[in-house]
């Protein structure tokens, strides 16, 4: 039998069992089966609900139709608080034949579920996704870390991925990364398609000899102990490549760096590279050879030919008619 009591100060309702049935059971065949609120100011402490139980369940909402189990709704504060104390117990805990055991909703600009502690949020399921993120007009999924991995994948099969991105579109982006991207150890398998990349040239990093300023689109020659330095005279056999950097081209790829350094630059080896080009002495058309020039760090057109052989840096593909500008040039080392 239940005890019931109230007064202005404690509970407006207590009810306690010693026997083995619930403290307060309310039926209803329509609307609320019971109702609890806390009207005045309150506080932070105060509960419109509590339920205590040293085994089983506090607290049990359950529907056999429509409608919802257990609803907390509050202006400010925690609307539901689940707090278990032991390891491997569950604060909350939602289970579900067929539909969502939990749902976390916002309408306004808050988060829908969030989770805080060694893992904020674990999701688990043995033949199906983990966790799942959905969005119509913003990221799915978002990771977000100070200190370490925004996102980390992990597989254990040989035929699974640690990330694995997939569009829809076939127009569409699969992937899209921005800032640095490092492959520690493995290697990298492309399977149909191809590998694109925006910029235009390919690079290598070198050394640089001491004292030399070489900016991007200066015209290098190797030193006796294979640092680069600008090349300063006509035809020379030791032209190794031109800077990449200069004007509207960036290097596509770059090769032989561990790490920026202050001594090393990017040579371009293969493709478009914006060059420094004198043409004084010799206007220059497209599809001219280029050889080093007497002007420090720059080409000029190859006219003889004879000379040019082993000294060719590549071919022009713009023309200058007279003076010193940028060219961009194919590299064809020849």
């Amino acid at each position: 039998m239940a005890d019931f009591t109230s007064s202005n100060s404690s509970a407006a309702v207590n009810a306690v069992n010693s026997g083995g049935g619930p403290g307060v059971h309310a039926k209803t065949l329509s609307g609320s089966a019971v109702i609890a609120s806390v009207t005045g100011a309150g506080g932070a402490n105060s509960t419109s609900v509590w339920g205590e139980t040293a085994a089983g369940r506090s607290i049990v909402g359950v529907v056999r139709g429509e409608g919802t189990g257990l609803w907390g709704d509050v202006r400010t504060g925690r609307a539901i608080v689940g707090v278990a104390r032991d390891p491997g117990a569950n604060g909350v805990w939602g289970e579900t034949t067929n539909g969502s055991g939990v749902v976390g909703k916002d309408n306004g600009g808050g988060d829908g579920v969030v989770g805080e502690g060694r893992r904020g949020v674990v999701g688990r399921s043995p033949d199906y996704q983990g966790v799942y993120g959905w969005s119509r007009a913003n990221a799915g999924v978002v990771g977000e870390s100070v200190e370490q991995y925004g996102l980390y994948g992990k597989g254990w099969s040989e035929t699974g991925a640690g990330l694995f991105a997939y569009n829809e579109n076939p127009a569409g982006c699969a992937a899209r990364l921005q800032g640095r991207v490092e492959v520690l150890g493995g290697d990298i398998v492309l399977r149909g398609g191809d590998l694109i990349l925006a910029n235009a040239d390919c690079a290598e990093d070198f050394d640089i000899a001491d004292g030399e300023l070489c900016e991007p689109g200066t015209v290098m020659v190797l030193t006796e102990d294979g640092a680069l330095r600008a090349s300063g005279g006509g035809y020379d056999p030791l032209v190794a490549g031109v800077i990449s950097g200069a004007g509207d081209y960036r290097p596509g790829l770059i090769m032989d760096r561990p790490e920026p350094a202050a001594h090393r630059r990017p040579l371009a080896l293969v493709g478009k590279v914006f060059c420094k080009v004198d043409a004084d002495r010799h206007p220059v058309i497209v599809g001219d050879l280029l050889t080093t020039a007497d002007r420090p760090g720059h080409a000029m057109k190859a006219v003889d030919r004879q000379r040019a052989f082993g000294a060719v840096l590549g071919k022009a593909l713009r023309p200058l008619r007279s003076g010193q500008g940028l060219v961009p040039v194919l590299v064809a080392l020849q």
